[in-house]
């Protein structure tokens, strides 16, 4: 990957990159009220699980199918995104990723130099997902399936200490802690997820679906979802 390349994956990853993920948990809040998740251990063990079994296992290797489909420009992507949008179990979860991939495709629509195949393509489709409008962008700037998906992980974990720090709460030490142990796990399930051979295609997470319904009728809360 070139200097450039690096570059724009650092702003893509970057908690700046305006698209709306600081208002959504993705359940977190949930479980931290359900009493699931109440210190730095538990924080840990929650971000970790739900990356390996639901949003590694799944949502990456969709994102390399759409990653792969980009260039293809056959339509094969929105219906990619379609099916994608159909494994969302909360109307939470689903509203989530609707929501960011809007908001990111609103901002491709203001960025200077992008083709105009990406914001055509993109057009077409209804509701844009997360992993959809990231992958057509990766793709745009030349970055690789790999890279692109660590950025991806580190992201959602990333925005996950933040919203631990605020709802359960713990502490700015305690979050790069977690972020050091969640950051050891990342490369290898990004390369996992990247490999045809052996990904899992799998998004088994009954505990992270109940807990999103449960969010959605939730009294007092912070974030979206």
């Amino acid at each position: 990957m070139s200097s450039l390349g690096r570059t724009r994956l650092l702003q893509l990853a970057s908690q700046a990159f305006p698209i709306g993920g600081y208002s959504h948990s993705q359940g977190l809040e949930a479980a931290v009220e359900s009493g699931l998740v109440s210190d730095e251990a538990s924080v840990q063990r929650w971000i970790t699980d739900v990356l390996m079994f639901s949003i590694a296992t799944y949502e990456l290797p969709a994102m390399g199918s759409m990653s792969a489909a980009w260039p293809l420009c056959d339509g094969s992507v929105r219906v990619l995104n379609q099916e994608f949008l159909a494994t969302r179990e909360s109307a939470e979860l689903r509203a989530a990723t609707v929501q960011m991939g809007f908001s990111m495709r609103t901002l491709l629509k203001v960025l200077p130099g992008l083709p105009d195949w990406l914001i055509c393509t993109l057009d077409t489709i209804v509701e844009p997902t997360l992993p959809c409008v990231w992958s057509g962008l990766a793709t745009a700037w030349s970055i690789p399936l790999l890279d692109s998906s660590i950025a991806y992980l580190w992201s959602w974990a990333e925005n996950q200490v933040l919203v631990a720090m605020k709802s359960v709460p713990i502490g700015q030490s305690s979050g790069q802690r977690i972020l050091l142990t969640v950051g050891a796990h990342i490369a290898a399930l990004a390369e996992q997820a990247a490999s045809p051979r052996e990904r899992a295609d799998s998004n088994f997470a009954p505990g992270l679906a109940i807990l999103s319904s449960r969010h959605e009728t939730q009294y007092s809360r912070l974030f979206r979802s």
